[in-house]
Order: structure tokens, then C-alpha cells, then sequence
């Protein structure tokens, strides 16, 4: 006869049943799963993680000429999420390509108008305080395509070269401030380490205020093409400015007016007069999704337009959406956090009727300054400019769905 009241099971019978069920855990799966994934195991596990077989987007790689390692790679902004782009998708620029450098060899030399010349290793700068921020990075030459009139297919090709990254290193202020400035010291020349031995005249203003000699990239150390293991960043400054491989800080009391800021990024105005040292990197934004090359359900429907829109100049307080080709504009919702010099994503619910559309974006900064239209750049800058090209950018949703950029009027 059993009892009503079964006996607790002993400190053994728990035992025996927890290997029972550890050992039930271990064992393979018998059958794959009916959905077409495959089941995973430990052996799948990796020292160093990588993104999933089914995920393909890659940075479009041009080569500016026939010099090796003269080239860009442009972050494929249509497929990303968020305001912080991964360090493999992080875009490119180079002059003379990627140096190999051992961080136990390098060396940060800094001399010029100073009370003390100073000689700094990477265990010397890494043991100053640190901080981290997420800023943009962009080339001044970002969406020079559209600039000359070449109405650039997808956002990649258009918008491709700017990032955002959260930075990690040391203000460049506490270093300076360890060697000592001399009161003639008005400029700072930056300079790599790299073939061409890259090199920058940046205001003493700046140097002191926001720059850091950064050597960590999203939670890592640098990236080699991020130029390992030691970069100048300026936040909200063109990107040829934030010299990689950094190697040497000259202080000086005027620019050096090195080829790449008098022959290169400068901005040629219809007079033949040139404007120098333009730094900023004016307010933009996009849309990056739907956006060229792109396809959505045809057929009236609800749809959401992401995009991204930044300026160096601060913090972005507005971005407005068009759904009939800039005749009419409503507010987007800018997405949390909304930092300073950062890429700010934002996004606008449209009821689409189905027929062929023209949708674009603006914004605005807190300085108030308000993106333009192709039309007021060039009235103000003229065809000649080459950099810093900040014009709205439309995009055509024909009735198929299918997007594709709005050819440009010369």
C-alpha cells in the first residue's frame, strides 16, 4: 500500500536526478529544426565574435589612382542601425596606405613653441586620464558626386563617407599642458607617421578645446585603417584633418600651408578666390531608408523613413520631412540620445498613396543654421567648391516602389 504522504527524496535521489538532466542538456539534438536554422553548439563559439552568414552588407571600395593605397571605402549607411557604426564598416580615407606599426615602438613627439619638448610612448598617453565620446567622423569631400553633378545612386555612394564612432583616449589639452605652451604658440601641426607623412595645421583654439589623441574605437583598441595605434580626432572637424598614425605635434605660430589644406580641401569660389582652413562640417542629414537602389511594397501603405542628420557645429535641433518634393514639411522624431557633434538618427511615419513620390529631409542645428537646397549652396558657393557639399538630398519612390535618385539639374 503506498502512503498519501510520498517521502521527501533524499540528499543522493537529488544528485542522481541533476545529472540525469545535465546530462539529458548535453546531448546533440536529433533532428535539425523544421525552420530551416541550424541548431547550435559549443563549437560555434568563437574567440573573437563575427557577424551572422546571412548578413552581407560591405564597404564600397574606390581607389583614387594609380598610387598604391590611394583610395576610400564608404560605410553602407542604408543597412545600419543606430548612431554608432560598427569599426569593420567605419569608412575609409587614405593617401599612402595602411602603416604596420608595433605599439610598443611608437613614439608621440611633442616640441616647437613649448617650455618642455616631450617624447610620450603608448603606456605614457594611456596613463593619463581617459574619456570616451561619440562623435561623427566625415570627409570634407563627402557627396562630391551630387557637388558636381552626378546624382549618386544610393546613400552609400552619396553619404558613404561619414561615420559614427565613440572614441576613446586622452584630451589633448592635458597633454599640451604637460609640455607647456609658450604664448606665440597660435597653430599646431599634426603630423604621421604614414608614407606621406600626413600633415594638418590645426588652431591652437580647437587643440585646447574638444581634440583628443584617441587609440580606442567602440570599446577596442583602434582599428589599423583608423590609424592604429594613434589618431588625432576633432570632433565636428573634415576628417583630413583628424590625422591618423599620429606621430608628431609642432607648435608654431602660423599654419604650415601644407599641400593638403592649400592645393586639397580647400573650397574654390566662382571669384577664383579659395576659402582656407573652412573646418566645420556643416548641418546634414539624409534619408537612408527607402532610399536609392531600394524597393518597397508597392501599392498605398503605411511606411517609416529612417535617416541620419549631423553638423559639426553642435548638437542637431530639427529635422523635417518631405513626402511631395519640398513643397510641404513635417516634423521628424529625433532619436535618443541626441549628442553633441553626433550622428542623430531620426524618423517620420508616412502614410504613402501609392503614387510616385519625391521625399527628402532637412535640419537644423542649434546654431539655427538650416540646410539648404542644392539651388542656395550654389548660389552661395558657386560649382567649383568641391568640399563640404551639404545639400538636401531627394530620393524618387516611383508607384513600383522602387527608389532611385533625382537626376540633377546643372
Amino acid at each position: 500500500m503506498s502512503s498519501p504522504h510520498p517521502a521527501k527524496p533524499g540528499r543522493r535521489d537529488l544528485l542522481v536526478a541533476g545529472a540525469t538532466a545535465l546530462a539529458a542538456c548535453g546531448k546533440p539534438t536529433e533532428s535539425a529544426p523544421s525552420d530551416g536554422q541550424t541548431a547550435g553548439n559549443a563549437a560555434n563559439m568563437r574567440p573573437y565574435g563575427e557577424r551572422s552568414a546571412f548578413e552581407k552588407p560591405v564597404r564600397a571600395i574606390r581607389m583614387l589612382s594609380a598610387s598604391s593605397g590611394t583610395g576610400s571605402s564608404r560605410t553602407p549607411l542604408a543597412d545600419l542601425y543606430g548612431m554608432v557604426t560598427p569599426s569593420s564598416l567605419t569608412y575609409e580615407r587614405h593617401h599612402a596606405g595602411v602603416p604596420t606599426i608595433d605599439p610598443s615602438k611608437h613614439q608621440l613627439l611633442v616640441h616647437g613653441l613649448v617650455d618642455r619638448p616631450l617624447v610620450f610612448t603608448m603606456d605614457d598617453i594611456r596613463r593619463f586620464p581617459s574619456v570616451s565620446r561619440i562623435c561623427f567622423l566625415e570627409c570634407g569631400g563627402n557627396n562630391l558626386g551630387d557637388q558636381r553633378g552626378e546624382s549618386t545612386p544610393n546613400v552609400q555612394q552619396s553619404h558613404g563617407l561619414v561615420s559614427g564612432v565613440q572614441w576613446t583616449g586622452v584630451p589633448l589639452s592635458i597633454v599640451l599642458r604637460e609640455a607647456g605652451l609658450k604664448p606665440a604658440a597660435k597653430w599646431m601641426i599634426a603630423e604621421g607617421v604614414d608614407n606621406c607623412r600626413m600633415a594638418r595645421s590645426i588652431p591652437i583654439a580647437k587643440a585646447l578645446d574638444d581634440a583628443l589623441l584617441v587609440y580606442g574605437q567602440n570599446g577596442e583598441a583602434l582599428r589599423p585603417e583608423q590609424g592604429y595605434p594613434l589618431r588625432l580626432v576633432l570632433p565636428g572637424w573634415e576628417g583630413n584633418a583628424n590625422v591618423k598614425w599620429l606621430g608628431r605635434l609642432n607648435l608654431v605660430d602660423q599654419p604650415a600651408m601644407s599641400s593638403k589644406e592649400t592645393a586639397y580641401y580647400t573650397e574654390l569660389r566662382s571669384d577664383g578666390k579659395a576659402e582656407i582652413f573652412s573646418f566645420a562640417m556643416e548641418a546634414r542629414s539624409v534619408i537612408t531608408r527607402p532610399s536609392g537602389g531600394r524597393k518597397i511594397a508597392p501599392g498605398p501603405g503605411f511606411h517609416q523613413i529612417d535617416g541620419l542628420a549631423w553638423s559639426g557645429r553642435g548638437k542637431i535641433k530639427l529635422v523635417e520631412v518631405s513626402v511631395d518634393g519640398g513643397t510641404t514639411w513635417a516634423k521628424a522624431e529625433l532619436q535618443e540620445p541626441v549628442l553633441d557633434k553626433a550622428l542623430t538618427a531620426f524618423r517620420f511615419p508616412w502614410q504613402w498613396d501609392g503614387r510616385e513620390a519625391v521625399i527628402q529631409s532637412r535640419c537644423m542645428d542649434e546654431t539655427g543654421y538650416l540646410q539648404p537646397t542644392r539651388e542656395e549652396l550654389v548660389a552661395a558657393r558657386g560649382l567649383f567648391s568641391g568640399y563640404h557639399y551639404n545639400a538636401i538630398k531627394p530620393w524618387k519612390v516611383l508607384a513600383s516602389g522602387e527608389v532611385t535618385s533625382v537626376p540633377i539639374v546643372v
